[in-house]
């Protein structure tokens, strides 16, 4: 495979690319998307079988059940950090190893409905505090300890949605490609 197919398989929309700088407009339409999540994502995985379940995306990629329970383990994650930096000065979140907790004996055989579930009651929590905060308020921040980067909750905001989009884009797909 040619690596420009490997890089359309792996990043499918592209990678985030944060607007500088970035406006009311931006968070609304992010806000969005976070909210159309876990219905968009329920109607996509749950017509599928064990099988279809247990296909990865790409050779050498997730499984569509890996995909979905990477989906609620990481927004559960962003959810804390946007709570961290709302309630703490600029501090330093826990990193995870996302592809190692997608290894883990859940992520490879849990029932899909247990993130389903997860990520709709996230998402709520989620989009309602977003929708409860003042555009000032985004700009609380926090660092990444593997970078040492220092993130915003706009730019937060964007990357999620950003993450939302990607991994159904992975989904869809992979269902276009297979006529499912």
């Amino acid at each position: 495979m040619e690596a420009v197919d490997l890089q359309k398989l792996k990043y499918p929309i592209g990678q985030f690319d944060c607007p500088d700088p970035i406006n009311t407009n931006h968070i609304k339409d992010w806000i969005q998307v976070l909210e159309e999540l876990p219905a968009r994502l329920k109607n996509l995985v749950s017509p599928l079988n064990e099988e279809q379940l247990n296909t990865p995306y790409r050779s050498g990629g997730w499984t569509i059940r890996q995909v979905v329970h990477h989906l609620a383990d990481s927004h559960h994650h962003s959810y804390i950090r946007f709570k961290w930096a709302l309630t703490e000065p600029t501090p330093v979140i826990k990193a995870y190893n996302e592809a190692d907790w997608c290894e883990l004996f859940d992520s490879k055989t849990a029932p899909i409905d247990l993130s389903l579930s997860h990520l709709s009651a996230v998402h709520a929590k989620l989009v309602y505090l977003l929708k409860g905060l003042t555009f000032e308020d985004l700009n609380a921040d926090f660092i990444h300890p593997e970078t040492n980067k220092t993130f915003n909750l706009k730019q937060l905001t964007g990357m999620y949605a950003w993450h939302s989009e990607h991994h159904c884009a992975h989904i869809e797909n992979l269902l276009n490609r297979n006529n499912w």
